[in-house]
C-alpha cells in the first residue's frame, strides 16, 4: 500500500527542484560568458604580448622563428629605440596630450554645464551642432584645415596638432559630461544658491567634485585619441623635433632594411602610457561609462 507525501513536503521539493534547474541554467550561461571572455582577452592580449617579446629579437629571429620565445634577450633594443628618437617623440606626445586634455576636459565640462543646468536661446541648436560635430570627419577637412593653420602661422607647432584635437573631441565630451551632469540632483544646486553660493562655484564645488568618474572617462578617451592620432601628426608637423610617436616611428623604417627589433621595442614604449593610464583609472572609466549613459 502506497504511503502518499504530504503536500508541504511536494511542493517543497517541486521547489529545490525548479532552483536546481536555474542554477544550473545560470552556471551554463556563466561559463558562456567566461569562456566569450577569455576568448576576447586571448584575442587582444597576444598580440600585445607578441610585440613586447619580438621586441627583445634580432630582426632574422622575428622571421624564422616568430612565436618562440627570444633566444637572447636583446633589452639594447630599447636602449637604440630610446636614442634614435623615442625620447624626443614620447616628450613631444606629452606636452601634446596633456594640453589637449587640459582644454576639452575644462571647456567640455562647463560647456556640458551650461547645456545641462541652464535655459537660454539656441541651446537646442547648440546641441545639434554638436551631434553634428561627431559626424564630421577629420579626412573631410584635412585641406581646408591644412590652409587655415598655415595662413595663421601655426604650421610645424604644437599648437597645429593641439588644436584641431580639441576641436574634433570637445562635441562628444559635450555630450558625455552632459548625460552625467543631467543625474545630479537639483536639490543640491538649489541648496547652494539659498546659501548663496553663484553657479561658478557651484560647478566647482559640486559638479566637478560628483563628476570624478566621468571627468576620468573623458580623459582616458581623449588620452587614447590623442597619443594615437596619426594622419594629423605627419601632415601639420614637418620638423623632426616637433613629431609626436606615432609620426616618428616612421622615422624607423628605412627604404632598404629595416631593425623591427628596435621598431617594435619603440611601438612597446609608446603603448606603456596608455596602458598605464587606464590601469589607474579604470574604476571611473567604467563608473563613468555607466552612469553616464543613465540620462541623455
Amino acid at each position: 500500500m502506497e504511503v502518499s507525501k504530504p503536500e508541504s513536503v511536494t511542493a517543497t521539493l517541486s521547489v529545490e527542484a525548479v532552483k536546481r534547474k536555474k542554477r544550473g541554467k545560470s552556471y551554463a550561461e556563466l561559463t558562456g560568458v567566461y569562456m566569450m571572455l577569455i576568448a576576447y582577452l586571448v584575442v587582444i592580449a597576444y598580440p600585445l604580448l607578441w610585440m613586447v617579446m619580438s621586441s627583445f629579437k634580432t630582426t632574422d629571429d622575428i622571421f624564422t622563428h616568430s612565436w618562440a620565445l627570444p633566444k637572447q634577450w636583446l633589452f639594447e633594443n630599447y636602449t637604440a629605440a630610446w636614442n634614435q628618437g623615442i625620447s624626443s617623440y614620447f616628450l613631444n606626445s606629452v606636452i601634446v596630450t596633456a594640453l589637449t586634455c587640459m582644454i576639452t576636459v575644462l571647456v567640455s565640462s562647463l560647456g556640458a554645464y551650461g547645456l545641462s543646468r541652464f535655459e537660454f536661446k539656441f541651446k537646442s541648436i547648440i546641441l545639434i551642432i554638436c551631434l553634428g560635430g561627431l559626424m564630421l570627419s577629420p579626412q573631410v577637412s584635412l585641406i581646408p584645415l591644412y590652409k587655415m593653420i598655415q595662413s595663421i602661422g601655426l604650421y610645424n607647432t604644437y599648437w597645429a596638432l593641439i588644436l584641431p584635437y580639441t576641436a574634433y573631441r570637445i562635441p562628444f565630451t559635450i555630450l558625455l559630461i552632459r548625460s552625467y551632469f543631467l543625474s545630479i540632483p537639483k536639490e543640491l544646486e538649489e541648496s547652494a544658491y539659498l546659501d548663496g553660493c553663484t553657479s561658478l562655484g557651484i560647478f566647482v564645488r559640486i559638479f566637478l567634485p560628483m563628476s570624478k568618474p566621468i571627468l576620468a572617462t573623458a580623459t582616458v578617451l581623449t588620452v587614447y585619441h590623442t597619443w594615437n592620432e596619426f594622419m594629423f601628426a605627419i601632415i601639420f608637423i614637418d620638423d623632426n623635433s616637433l613629431k609626436t610617436i606615432p609620426a616618428g616611428l616612421m622615422q624607423f623604417r628605412d627604404a632598404l632594411q629595416t631593425d623591427w627589433g628596435v621598431l617594435l621595442a619603440g611601438l612597446t614604449i609608446s603603448a606603456v602610457p596608455i596602458v598605464v593610464v587606464f590601469l589607474f583609472l579604470q574604476k571611473y572609466f567604467v563608473r563613468g561609462i555607466a552612469n553616464g549613459s543613465i540620462k541623455g
